[in-house]
């Protein structure tokens, strides 16, 4: 999958000085590859868009950038759980696993789906993550996709992890970090949210699918609720992790 050439030389990537612009042409960014397939000697369309200015005077994305809605298509990356938001300006996005919330300042686009709700990414900046940089250049694996388990080092203020995280779902996360942290019989709480997961199915078989990846981790879910009507499309989890075997009474 390619963007639409456009004229110059060399390939798209976020390029632009000061400020952590967007994708734009030019000799760098990757070798003219640009969102899509490994080849392509001519970049694609560029996400422009001044950021705030941060180290070396590059700054994760700010008041510029894309504006979401119905002008948006999001489109799937061929790296599972990446994706391509097409506008005005293309980027690189994530689905948000938390909605609402930035990491470090990245611009985030909201997305209207065809059923009314609303799908939230974040923009993945090149500059402040070298993962993303990668896959601009044409990397042919990450080995991270959705479920995937991922050790991560150097996380550092947490930009590429963050994203990591939005590609791996909130259950990985959830059994991952309990492997670590929760003891034997710990209880756990998991709000989820069905549209960040995927949007195309019901909410209850999303919420049906991840509560079997817990417990196929060895979580025992006690309760399940919806959160209606103060949220829509959620649902709220909670159980033991690990839960000790009753014993039987002795006669």
């Amino acid at each position: 999958m390619r963007p639409p050439l456009t004229g110059g030389r060399g390939g798209g990537g976020f390029s632009g000085g000061r400020g952590g612009g967007g994708f734009s042409g030019g000799r760098s960014g990757g070798r003219g590859r640009g969102f899509g397939d490994r080849g392509g000697g001519r970049s694609g369309r560029g996400m422009r868009g001044r950021g705030e200015r941060g180290r070396n005077g590059r700054g994760a994305p700010g008041r510029g950038g894309m504006k979401g809605g119905s002008k948006v298509i999001v489109e799937p990356h061929r790296h599972p759980g990446v994706f391509i938001a097409k506008g005005k300006e293309d980027a690189l996005v994530t689905k948000n696993l938390v909605p609402g919330e930035a990491v470090y300042n990245e611009k985030r686009i909201s997305v209207q789906n065809e059923d009314g709700t609303k799908t939230e990414y974040r923009v993945w900046n090149p500059f402040r993550s070298k993962l993303a940089a990668a896959i601009l250049g044409g990397v042919d694996n990450i080995y991270i996709k959705p479920g995937s388990k991922v050790l991560y080092l150097g996380a550092a203020s947490g930009t590429t992890v963050s994203h990591v995280s939005d590609i791996v779902g909130p259950a990985r996360i959830v059994a991952l970090n309990s492997s670590f942290f929760l003891k034997t019989g710990g209880h756990f709480n998991i709000s989820i949210k069905a549209n960040c997961i995927d949007s195309t199915v019901p909410a209850e078989a999303v919420f049906q699918s991840e509560v079997k990846k817990l417990q196929q981790e060895q979580f025992k879910p006690a309760e399940q609720v919806t959160l209606e009507p103060f949220e829509r499309d959620h649902a709220c989890v909670v159980g033991t992790y690990r839960a000790p075997k009753k014993t039987k009474v002795a006669a």
